[in-house]
């Protein structure tokens, strides 16, 4: 397979199977909706004991009484990180905004440039075998 290709695939695939699956999980959910913007989104706006919604992007307390099992030990660990990294998005002025272009473009794009990279070089390093 050409490496422009190659190229490509890897970085629109992930993106892709995010949108379908996020669309596709849409319909399963009978819960009320949480209304944003004026868009309808996939969790709910209701506090729920059995799994995650709005309520716990809004409140984390919610979520750590209810949703947290593994990492109750590691609390003072993980907030603070939470934290900072809230505080990081929203020092940029608009929370919104940074967080898509931080979390959902950025960090996944560079992902997928080190494993691209890492390809193309196992591929080089191959051709060196072989022509060695």
């Amino acid at each position: 397979m050409k490496p422009i290709i190659r190229t490509a695939i890897f970085f629109l695939l992930p993106f892709i199977l995010m949108i379908i699956i996020n669309e596709s999980f849409r319909f399963s959910v009978k819960e009320q909706p949480f209304y944003k913007y004026g868009f309808a989104t996939i969790n709910s706006a209701n506090k729920l004991s059995y799994k995650c919604s709005w309520k716990c992007h809004n409140k984390t307390i919610h979520c750590k009484t209810h949703h947290v099992k593994l990492l109750k030990s590691y609390f003072l660990i993980t907030d603070l990180l939470y934290d900072s990294e809230i505080k990081l998005l929203r020092s940029t002025g608009n929370y919104g905004l940074a967080n898509i272009a931080i979390l959902v473009i950025f960090i996944p794009f560079l992902i997928l440039y080190f494993f691209i990279k890492g390809l193309n070089i196992r591929n080089e390093i191959q051709k060196l075998k072989q022509n060695g």
